[in-house]
């Protein structure tokens, strides 16, 4: 998810929902205890169990709405809850994306994908109080020599601001790395949304940016903290708007645009990638 999640999750006051999601007030930079980490491995398997399913699903044909509902059913059926679904109102279990939908793509029975479309898919599951998260990016069939690039350098930026992770480094080192891994590629750096941290709520402190800033806190990593890393890439300009369903977030020129995205556990000397789905 993103920034302007994470700030709305500070003006609210606790929550819960039939569906699950929690929304706390901010708390500050949580270090996670190892019992909550051991949730936290539970809550993030199952999401990459999940998109691992849903990855190797996926065909021009299906509609968005078909990938919800057996998200949804997954998630349920390996004793999580949805942490999206009714999040702020959002009324899916996933967010589905494609093309030049950046991201919060809402997903519906009418909306087909096709051939070579580039379909983001993010998702989280909500596991005895503790969330994971993570986003991955899907070239439907046969896509363009773009659509694949572009899904690559996101994947590879990602990976390269994972290897800034370990006790001891800050949030601009991640954000260098993949702001320079982006821009050696010829793409931009999505700044409207970042990553985040993770726990007991979907969106806590720190926003994990992926680009050099001085306009928010330059966060010392320490063990037991637990982000959501998620570089967001467009093809072209880095400017997006929200369409008129309020979620929908796509650019502004109309170019493709990716994501992938990892919760991860800071450790001594690196990270462990909660969301691994093994490929």
């Amino acid at each position: 998810m993103n920034l302007f999640a994470d700030l709305l999750a500070s003006t609210q006051a606790p929550t819960a929902t039939a569906t699950g999601p929690r929304i706390q007030k901010r708390r500050g930079v949580e270090i996670k205890s190892a019992r909550e980490i051991k949730i936290m491995r539970e809550a993030s398997r199952i999401v990459a169990t999940v998109l691992r399913e849903v990855m190797a699903m996926v065909e021009p044909g299906q509609t968005t709405g078909d990938l919800d509902a057996f998200a949804e059913k997954r998630i349920r059926e390996m004793g999580a809850t949805p942490s999206f679904k009714g999040y702020h109102g959002f009324p899916a279990s996933i967010c589905a994306s494609i093309n030049n939908e950046v991201v919060h793509g809402i997903p519906s029975a009418k909306r087909v994908i096709h051939q070579g479309d580039l379909l983001k898919v993010d998702t989280g599951a909500y596991f005895d109080g503790y969330h994971g998260d993570s986003c991955i990016t899907v070239c439907v069939g046969e896509s363009s020599d773009e659509a694949q690039i572009l899904s690559r350098v996101a994947r590879e930026s990602l990976m390269a601001g994972l290897s800034k992770v370990k006790a001891g480094n800050t949030l601009l080192d991640i954000a260098g790395a993949v702001e320079d891994h982006v821009k050696a590629n010829g793409f931009s750096v999505v700044e409207d949304y970042t990553g985040h941290g993770v726990g007991r709520n979907l969106h806590e402190e720190p926003s994990v940016f992926n680009f050099r800033t001085d306009e928010l806190p330059n966060v010392t990593l320490r063990p037991g903290m637990t982000l959501a890393i998620e570089p967001i890439l467009n093809a072209g300009s880095k400017a997006c708007r929200t369409l008129k369903d309020r979620w929908t977030v796509v650019t502004r020129d109309g170019s493709l645009s990716a994501q992938w995205e990892h919760t991860v556990l800071v450790t001594s000397d690196g990270c462990e990638i909660l969301t691994d789905r093994g490929d």
